[in-house]
């Protein structure tokens, strides 16, 4: 069995491939508009983990708003980035480890995005996570879609690869080799004492377009229409990431 993916060496390239591109921009910026949406980040400070945050770009919104973030992530290179980008804020902590091994503290909200699908298995850092939400607080939960991704192979004419079962020899770092089926995500939550509160998609059109070149000079279309038709059915099944939100119950 493969070890859970991080991204020591490739740290630089990392960034610049999801974060220099409109898929890393937007991708952020609608996770943004969904957090914004279904929770207050504006009315006090909140304790916030940010789980597999990598090099810290949620972490830095985050803290922009006022927020008490700690950060967290197995990569030391991709820390010493996010590092750069807020230096010594007395809002932030960086912590170098794994999920499962985060100590027993509780937050308002947890988020883990783009994290599940480089793990082995995911389920049990879900459980992880929903434990460190502290009762009435909310997780934000995000992942590469595995239907969206068999969707689109088909939709591309890569037919032999999907009925290979999606898998290649040589394994590209950068692409997730472990994505998730959002109804089976959902299935394990419904048995625990988190309650889906909102659903959406994530790049439900951005990467389907055929000109790729609109995808930078349409971009501001794009994202408007991601926004309006994200959270609906059937869109919201066809992102190339799934995120949720949940509520933890106050009762025990």
């Amino acid at each position: 069995m493969r070890p859970d993916q991080n991204f020591d060496d490739i740290a630089n390239k990392f960034e610049l491939n999801i974060y220099g591109s409109s898929k890393g921009r937007l991708r952020h910026e609608l996770f943004m508009h969904h957090l914004h949406l279904t929770l207050d980040l504006h009315s006090q400070p909140l304790t916030m983990l940010d789980a597999g945050g990598g090099t810290g770009v949620m972490t830095q919104a985050m803290l922009a708003l006022g927020h008490n973030v700690t950060l967290t992530d197995i990569s030391a290179d991709t820390l010493a980035l996010a590092k750069q980008k807020f230096g010594d804020n007395p809002q932030s902590t960086i912590i170098q480890q794994d999920i499962l091994s985060l100590p027993q503290q509780h937050y308002d909200l947890v988020i883990c995005h783009a994290v599940l699908e480089w793990l082995q298995n995911p389920l049990p850092v879900i459980d992880k996570l929903i434990s460190l939400v502290k009762p009435g607080g909310y997780l934000s939960l995000s992942f590469f879609n595995q239907d969206a991704q068999r969707f689109s192979n088909i939709f591309y004419g890569n037919f032999d690869y999907v009925e290979q079962g999606m898998k290649v020899k040589n394994q590209v770092r950068l692409s997730p080799n472990n994505p998730q089926k959002p109804q089976l995500i959902l299935e394990h939550i419904a048995c625990t004492d988190l309650k889906v509160i909102h659903k959406a998609g994530i790049r439900c059109f951005h990467d389907y377009l055929k000109d790729k070149n609109q995808q930078l000079s349409h971009y501001e279309q794009i994202k408007r229409l991601e926004i309006q038709y994200g959270d609906q059915h059937p869109y919201l099944w066809l992102g190339k990431y799934f995120m949720l939100i949940g509520q933890k119950s106050l009762l025990p």
